[in-house]
């Protein structure tokens, strides 16, 4: 018997594997829901993402689990050919340079013309090109930013675009965790700049960067969700038996061979406290920022703001509360219909959980208000809708590598036990999926 904790993508994952083993097993979630932070709303046509909309195609996890599915048919991806992003620079918005791979320029032509950063930055630019290989100890996304292409960079470019992902602080983030493949062309060719150009021009045509299923990812959780054995509630103690676990549910023990903990790691760390002290305590040490989404719809014929292609990203430098805004239909037109406009503003991320506390109708008013002062949008939405998600996201900050393998020590030191999520090797859909379907070929191999 298997019992799981935890009912997001990587425990669903974890399940859908082991039911088709024929593993018997029981996943817990304490939610009346499962999926995590994905949740799929629809409202007059319009597919509502209330967490994430996509996942990034160069992971191949999350397709070949929608293959395996049945979902093929209805995967979607961004239209990279008309992806424009904008970033926020002395109160307006400045278009970021065609060929920017994260905060790397691949296009000398296109950079140089951006007024997104100045000369002296430009020049540092292109000293970059001259860096030869070198390695170093973890140190944060600050410093190695700053190292090959200066403050300004870091300000108006890393720092945007990494809040977007992983919404935290680029001074506290650990490059080698959520950078690796940075980390890993400057130890091999010094030059990111020059490694990437290098890439860039090898490389085949490229798939989308983003793919998603038409009719909201949410399809992708109830098709997994219809294999599992949910049962619906807490998960209040867990403790180690001579032959595996028991687990205290609703009020009942159940017993387990394995366990697969696929909780937040704060949450994994209080249930793991009679198992391993040591384990929990590492796994509480894994810090979570929190975010919202205020999401409205707009009469098209009424929308009276700037265009802003899939959307814009505000620095930490110039920000308010609002973070980011992505036009969805733009990003995914099959999701928004011809007549309708849809934004997704985010708010949250290191040091601004406060704007969870807000009422629905007060964060409305903070992201029309700002949408005002950014876009010139005055026109009122037809429909909106906000969705809150608490001590969601984990951070991977200095150290995280180092944590991790202890982690993983005290993990395979315990027979039957599994850790999966997102606060381990990778944050996203794919990741969590990876790990999750991991967790089960173990067990399934051991049974």
């Amino acid at each position: 018997m298997v019992i799981i904790v935890g009912g997001g993508i990587a425990g669903l994952s974890a399940a859908y594997d082991l039911a088709n083993a024929g593993v018997p097993h029981t996943l817990i979630e304490k939610q009346p829901r499962v999926g995590g932070v994905i949740e799929t709303r629809q409202w007059d046509d319009c597919v509502m993402e209330c967490g994430p909309d996509s996942f990034i195609s160069a992971k191949p996890e999350a397709m070949k689990l929608i293959q395996e599915l049945g979902l093929a048919g209805d995967v979607i991806g961004s239209k990279d050919e008309e992806r424009v992003t904008y970033i926020q620079r002395h109160g307006k918005l400045v278009r970021l340079p065609e060929g920017t791979t994260m905060f790397v320029p691949t296009r000398p032509s296109s950079m140089l013309a951006s007024p997104l950063v100045g000369w002296g930055t430009k020049l540092r630019m292109g000293l970059e090109f001259l860096r030869g290989p070198k390695t170093y100890a973890d140190r944060s996304v600050s410093e190695f930013v700053t190292d090959h292409f200066g403050r300004e960079t870091l300000d108006y470019l890393a720092e945007p675009l990494l809040s977007g992902v992983y919404g935290g602080d680029p001074d506290q983030l650990s490059v080698a965790s959520v950078l690796p493949r940075f980390v890993e062309m400057e130890r091999t060719k010094g030059s990111l700049a020059r490694a990437l150009m290098s890439a860039r021009s090898s490389a085949k045509k490229s798939e989308p960067l983003f793919r998603t299923l038409r009719s909201g990812l949410g399809c992708l959780v109830d098709r997994l969700a219809a294999k599992a054995n949910v049962v619906h509630g807490a998960a209040a103690a867990i403790e180690r038996r001579d032959c595996g676990f028991r687990v205290r549910v609703n009020g009942d023990w159940m017993d387990a061979d394995h366990l697969v903990v696929a909780c937040p790691a704060w949450a994994a760390g209080e249930l793991l406290c009679d198992v391993d002290s040591r384990l929990a305590s590492l796994l509480r040490m894994i810090p979570y920022t929190s975010s919202a989404i205020a999401q409205m719809v707009f009469r098209a014929s009424e929308f009276d703001g700037q265009r802003a292609g899939t959307g814009f990203l505000v620095p930490r430098t110039e920000r308010k509360r609002l973070m980011a805004c992505t036009f969805v239909g733009t990003k995914f037109p099959h999701r928004v219909p011809a007549d309708k406009i849809t934004l997704r503003c985010f708010f949250g991320g290191t040091g601004n959980d406060a704007a969870l506390g807000e009422p629905d109708d007060g964060l409305i008013a903070i992201a029309r208000e700002e949408l005002k002062a950014i876009l010139g949008l005055t026109a009122a939405p037809i429909y909106n809708g906000v969705y809150r998600w608490p001590r969601a996201m984990a951070q991977y900050i200095v150290g995280h590598g180092a944590r991790l393998k202890e982690i993983e020590s005290h993990a395979s030191a315990v027979p039957g036990l599994h850790l999966a999520g997102n606060a381990y090797t990778g944050i996203g859909i794919p990741d969590c999926i990876r790990m999750g379907r991991q967790a089960a070929a173990r067990i399934i191999t051991a049974s």
